[in-house]
């Protein structure tokens, strides 16, 4: 079997076979992670939205691997690179996109308060601010839409007739809309902080948003400190200081 590399990440390589794609996760991976991961990605796959079919969960080499529909297309990141004169068409497109996952449901993925509390207790911050970010994520509304957990233009593809397809669901929960928006603002800024994109683009993004959503940014900011903290958890230590920077950005009331 002779697979060509799509990309390589901590712990996982991502393979293309023909009209297949493999996700190979080394030994470090808890197998409940994994299988949690096909089960979110099958979860998501009833709501109707384009996205890539769960095909199988095997071992390749010894190792689990899942394995899903490839789907041919251009990145989506790596067109608003590409064509700056369409990155406002562009940025449309991914904005109605997560609005259309907010408006699907999926009763069986995992809470997304749930996992946040529990994020936020895992973090090394001192137990007076864990007890305010906790009050704080009790405090908000708890909706049940389908969030994704991860929403980027790297995982948006875009097939030869224009369709688009969303990649990557292994944070999908079902929870508070705006905090998945407030997860992709800041994935944004992360990029910009590191020169990988233009340093507009996140407020651009969040503009837009609460403007064809009718949210309140102000709302969505409530749950910046929430959102950098779970998130916090895992990553690069760069990347942890950066998101931490952000725990305190809203004054506790």
């Amino acid at each position: 079997m002779k697979l060509e590399i799509l990309a390589k990440r901590d712990a996982k390589t991502i393979y293309r076979d023909g009209d297949r794609v493999l996700k190979v996760f080394d030994e470090s991976f808890k197998k409940s992670d994994i299988l949690n991961e096909a089960l979110n990605q099958a979860r998501v796959e009833e709501t109707g939205l384009n996205i890539p079919k769960i095909l199988e969960v095997t071992k390749v080499d010894g190792k689990w691997a899942i394995i899903s529909e490839y789907i041919e297309g251009e990145n989506l990141a790596t067109l608003m690179a590409e064509h700056p004169k369409k990155r406002k068409k562009y940025l449309e497109l991914f904005v109605d996109l997560q609005m259309e996952v907010h408006t699907k449901r999926a009763p069986l993925l995992n809470k997304l308060k749930d996992k946040m509390m529990r994020k936020i207790s895992e973090t090394n911050l001192d137990a007076t601010t864990r007890y305010e970010l906790h009050t704080r994520l009790e405090g908000m509304p708890t909706h049940t839409k389908v969030c994704h957990g991860d929403f980027n233009p790297s995982n948006i593809i875009i097939r030869p007739d224009k369709t688009p397809f969303i990649l990557d669901w292994s944070h999908a929960t079902q929870g508070n809309a705006s905090a998945d928006v407030a997860r992709t603002y800041l994935l944004f800024s992360l990029a910009a902080e590191k020169g990988e994109a233009d340093p507009e683009l996140a407020d651009k993004y969040l503009k837009l948003f609460c403007q064809k959503s009718d949210t309140a940014r102000q709302y969505v900011q409530q749950w910046l400190p929430i959102v950098a903290a779970s998130q916090s958890v895992k990553g690069k230590p760069e990347e942890r200081e950066f998101l931490l920077k952000w725990v305190n950005v809203v004054d506790y009331e």
